[in-house]
């Protein structure tokens, strides 16, 4: 049965008498926010909300919804959360994770989530750290980089989310910053409509243990020169305008657009349609990063295949019977 749309619900519905448990200035409270005042948008009765965590700073975020949710164990939430998909296909599942809990342990399944198209909306709050366990560095942690686990500096190559979400052919793919209000609304609400596995990076501030990974990004004085927002049909143009990016061979590039540069129609027109490797090949660009959405395609939910299989196979063999599977051809007995 069908869910009756409710209209009239506020973000104070959303809110809970939890008291927020963050460290003073951590971009998660800014993240709660948006998701607090995106959620009453959609009109769907509370209940049929479900957010499920698994381990970290982030995981918090069930105490803080006012909506069914699961706090689970370290890198499991995907698993949990794909099964709690497939049994009540009605529920809106939103899985909470951080760039330790979706990317070392819990990296496969993440990976399946993804490859499956489980119809779950994953938020990834990327700060390049482990915050709950007070600093060490993380999957996503910048070659080099000095932490307590590394205080001679990481010698690891860092994961990049994005391409790593591409290469497992996720159907949306996404990114957006804590602080950048707007813009991270806007992706909640596109990940939101999406059916199947919507993944949505979110660049979030530690200022505890990492403050700063993101400030150029953030700051006004340089932000423009670093921020490449990318929107369906529209060239990508950054620096107000005055840089953009287009294509070599299969390689993107910064040129200057306009006198003395190249002209507007020279550069990449984006396509979140396209095939994933031209996301992947723009994912990898370090200066200035993408934001916004990579890839929105459609393809088979993964609940649905489920049903429609398990429809064709009773009426092509009958309900099945217990007895028959415990004593069936596949058993032994050990003396």
């Amino acid at each position: 049965m069908k869910a009756t749309a409710v209209v009239g619900l506020t973000r104070k519905d959303f809110q809970t008498d939890q008291e927020v448990r963050w460290c003073p200035g951590c971009g998660d409270y800014a993240i709660l926010a948006s998701v607090q005042k995106v959620l009453p948008e959609l009109g769907i009765p509370r209940e049929n909300i479900v957010f499920v965590s698994g381990i970290g700073c982030s995981s918090r975020f069930p105490y803080y919804m006012n909506t069914y949710g699961f706090h689970t164990i370290h890198g499991r939430a995907p698993a949990i959360a794909t099964g709690l998909k497939n049994t009540r296909p009605d529920l809106q599942v939103w899985v909470v994770t951080g760039d330790g809990d979706a990317l070392a342990i819990g990296g496969n399944h993440f990976l399946h989530a993804l490859r499956r198209n489980v119809d779950l909306k994953i938020l990834l709050f990327n700060n390049r750290v482990y915050g709950l366990t007070k600093g060490q560095y993380s999957p996503t942690s910048e070659f080099g980089k000095k932490a307590k686990s590394t205080p001679y500096g990481s010698i690891d190559e860092p994961v990049n989310p994005i391409q790593i979400a591409l290469g497992a052919n996720a159907s949306f793919v996404a990114r957006s910053i804590d602080v950048e209000a707007r813009h991270l609304q806007e992706m909640l609400r596109r990940m939101a409509e999406h059916r199947g596995t919507a993944v949505l990076e979110i660049l979030q501030n530690c200022n505890v243990f990492n403050d700063g990974a993101w400030d150029h990004l953030t700051n006004k004085e340089t932000k423009a020169e670093n921020q490449l927002v990318l929107e369906h049909g529209k060239p990508l143009l950054f620096a107000n305008g005055k840089k953009g990016i287009r294509l070599r061979g299969f390689v993107p590039e910064v040129v200057e657009v306009g006198e003395g540069g190249v002209d507007v129609s020279e550069l990449l027109v984006w396509d979140e349609k396209a095939p994933p490797a031209l996301a992947f090949a723009l994912a990898g660009l370090a200066s200035p990063t993408p934001i916004g959405v990579f890839r929105q395609v459609e393809r088979p939910v993964y609940h649905e295949l489920e049903e429609q299989q398990a429809r064709q196979v009773v009426e092509r063999l009958g309900p099945g019977e217990l007895s028959r599977l415990l004593a069936g051809r596949d058993t032994w007995t050990v003396e």
